[in-house]
């Protein structure tokens, strides 16, 4: 494993209890957690955390993900109100709502984000970001009928590596997952995030980044990305800040409405800036 550069180093804040103790006493569970990310603390400290819904156990096992695969757990029907209540608690005015991948679920789970999106008070701005529905069109509907503020989907990845590191997933049906949110519902904002140091080439990064721009996503989210064990898709190289920060200016010459490019952006972190909060 290649050695961590000075820039990678975590400041871990102590001051989380408030937030471990509303998401414990309320059963819920959070992608910050699962996925190890590394401002959990960060965000902790500051009472805001991703919402991970229907449970922790994904149907698909990419290799660059630290939330586990396997049996799904069943569906909870009490979750949505849990996790306004939640957010009550929290105090949040913006708040991101994502899930593991379900492809057990005829519906994909996007019954369970509208139910979600409906339960938490109208003046928190909602952010969900979706998995893919396997290019089911009608469980986009059904969550873009909830009217989020905003849609989330990462692509995660250029699209030559997707074998290696999205095996059970298409680049070409995430991209449109992005065009057919915009297609159905045009005034609401797209949003992808990609990780960089998996392998990509420039030219890669630059191909992918105008073809979410052909399909009118509007933010734009990009960092480095790290491996959660040896046992993942190894890191082939630690970029530089100076060159998230040419990807950024070259993105908003593109035209995305927010970039936010750095080594420890994450696709949620610090997301009601894009919105303006």
């Amino acid at each position: 494993m290649l050695k961590k550069p000075p820039w990678l180093h975590v400041r871990y804040s102590h001051n989380m209890k408030a937030t471990e103790d509303i998401i414990r006493n309320l059963g819920l569970n959070t992608i910050c957690v699962e996925a190890r990310c590394p401002n959990c603390s960060e965000c902790f400290s500051r009472k805001t955390a991703t919402f991970l819904i229907l449970g922790t156990q994904c149907t698909r096992s990419c290799r660059f993900c630290n939330v586990d695969s396997g049996a799904p757990q069943e569906v909870d029907h009490d979750e949505p109100e849990r996790i306004a209540q939640g957010v009550k608690e929290l105090g949040l005015k913006y708040v991101v709502i994502t899930s593991v991948t379900r492809d057990d679920l005829p519906d994909g789970g996007a019954g369970q984000f509208a139910k979600v999106i409906n339960a938490i008070n109208t003046e928190t701005i909602v952010e969900v970001l979706l998995p893919d529905f396997g290019g089911n069109i009608d469980s986009l509907k059904h969550v873009i009928d909830a009217s989020p503020e905003v849609i989330s989907h990462n692509m995660e990845t250029v699209e030559p590596l997707y074998s290696a590191v999205r095996p059970q997933a298409n680049y070409r049906q995430s991209l449109n997952q992005l065009k057919n949110i915009k297609t159905l519902a045009p005034m609401i904002k797209t949003k992808t995030g990609i990780m960089l140091g998996l392998g990509e080439t420039k030219e890669q990064v630059l191909s992918l980044l105008n073809d979410v721009r052909a399909v009118g996503c509007n933010f734009l989210t990009m960092g480095q990305y790290l491996a959660p064990s040896s046992k993942h898709f190894p890191v082939k190289e630690y970029i530089e800040p100076r060159q998230f920060e040419e990807f950024k200016l070259i993105a908003e010459e593109m035209g995305f409405d927010f970039v936010a490019s750095a080594p420890f952006v994450r696709s949620s972190y610090n997301a009601c800036v894009a919105v303006g909060l």
